[in-house]
């Protein structure tokens, strides 16, 4: 019978997005300990940057997606900043989900 097959199938693909979620889920203890550095900069209330001048955002309480999607694009070089293209370029995407599990836990500011 050609239903086994196609429900073993469903089965399979079905358990397989399941453990992909569980490993892209961040981890907020683990983001803890990864955003660290972040704090050198973005945790210091009215920091400026020297070059280019500009306000340092404050990212504890910024939204989860935001979050990932800007660690993303620093990763990829598709926003210009040099140190968080650094910073980003060393992140795995299991290190930018926990740091963004860690992050937007915090109240907004």
């Amino acid at each position: 019978m050609m239903i086994r097959p196609l429900l073993s199938a469903s089965l399979f693909a079905t358990a397989l997005l399941a453990a992909s979620a569980a490993h892209a889920a961040g981890d907020k203890e683990a983001g803890r300990i990864k955003a660290y550095t972040c704090a050198g900069c973005h945790g210091v209330p009215g920091y400026k940057n020297a070059y280019p001048a500009y306000h340092v955002p404050r990212i504890g309480g910024q939204n989860h997606d935001y979050i990932v999607a800007a660690l993303t694009s620093y990763k990829n070089g598709e926003r210009p900043h040099p140190t968080m293209r650094a910073q980003g370029g060393s992140l795995s995407q299991q290190d930018i989900e926990d740091i963004a599990a860690y992050l937007s836990s915090f109240a907004a500011p």
